[in-house]
């Protein structure tokens, strides 16, 4: 089965397809087939066992799990047939949008300290403005920590966000108190490691790993209670506080959201505007918003 998962991966790669974590789950469950023995083609019984595991683990997983080995096994069934399909949805629907966590100003500014109270000869500066430009751009963290110090812009306040999610690059504009914080950080950057060619580094003027951001970030978020149903505060919340409070202002003005929609979804790079749309239904006060002008409209 491994070979067969590395073929398959190697395919869809040169068709442009990252497959990150589709990836590693394909080959997670093609280690598990060739350890239990399993030959010949693919199986409903061998991928729903796998994608069951672990027991005890969120439904919503497993059932990801299952849809990845199902688009596996569909290409698969091209060159055998005797491959079986395992059903669509045997362990439930793969996709549930979670409500975001959104940060009030006090809980911002508060990331914001501790981060500046970290260890470190570029640490602090560098944790504090990475936060900073996340909470007021709405940026991926992936793009934020992708950026070049050539793709930023702090004459004209513009960050170039390349090959993002989608493949796209956008242009995207920072409000004027955000460039002081980020000139400040690129000074100091660059009198420590002036050969850097990342805008965001480590203590040892390295781009930052994502593993590593996130294990600092959950140490500076220590004690935040979610207002979400999930169990932890995350660095993606940012973008989702960033977008939902556009909306709601835009929703709180006289002109409404209503044919602004596409500039916050190309400002977050989305490739559907439906996804932005999204946030209108996030949090009970978008949605109570959106319901009133609807209303509204029908009189």
């Amino acid at each position: 089965m491994s070979a067969r998962v590395e073929t398959y991966l190697a395919f869809r790669r040169a068709l442009g397809y990252k497959l990150r974590i589709e990836g590693q789950m394909l080959q997670s469950f093609a280690r598990y087939a060739d350890r239990s023995g399993h030959r010949g083609p693919l199986t409903r019984s061998l991928t729903l066992r796998w994608a069951a595991l672990p027991r005890g683990a969120d439904r919503l997983y497993q059932a990801r799990r299952l849809e990845t080995v199902r688009v596996f096994a569909k290409h698969q069934a091209v060159t055998e047939p005797a491959t079986e399909i395992p059903p669509r949805h045997a362990l439930g629907p793969a996709h549930r949008r979670n409500a975001p966590h959104l940060y009030s100003p006090t809980e911002v500014g508060q990331l914001l300290r501790r981060a500046a109270d970290l260890p470190g000869r570029l640490r602090p500066a560098a944790y504090k403005t990475l936060l900073g430009l996340l909470a007021c751009t709405g940026l991926r963290i992936s793009e934020a920590l992708a950026l070049q110090i050539s793709d930023v812009d702090l004459e004209h306040g513009v960050l170039t966000v390349r090959e993002t999610k989608y493949h796209h690059t956008r242009l995207v504009p920072l409000h004027p108190t955000a460039l002081p914080p980020l000139k400040h950080y690129a000074r100091r950057r660059q009198k420590l490691f002036p050969c850097a060619q990342h805008f965001f580094v480590s203590d040892r003027g390295r781009r930052f790993a994502y593993t590593t951001v996130r294990t600092g970030f959950r140490e500076l978020a220590d004690g935040f209670v979610p207002n979400s149903n999930r169990r932890h505060v995350r660095l993606h919340d940012l973008r989702h506080t960033f977008a939902c409070r556009v909306l709601l202002g835009w929703q709180r003005s006289r002109r409404g959201a209503v044919g602004r929609m596409t500039i916050l979804s190309r400002y977050l790079g989305h490739q559907r505007v439906s996804d932005t749309y999204w946030y209108l239904s996030a949090t009970p006060e978008l949605l109570t918003e959106a319901a009133r002008r609807f209303v509204s409209s029908q009189k």
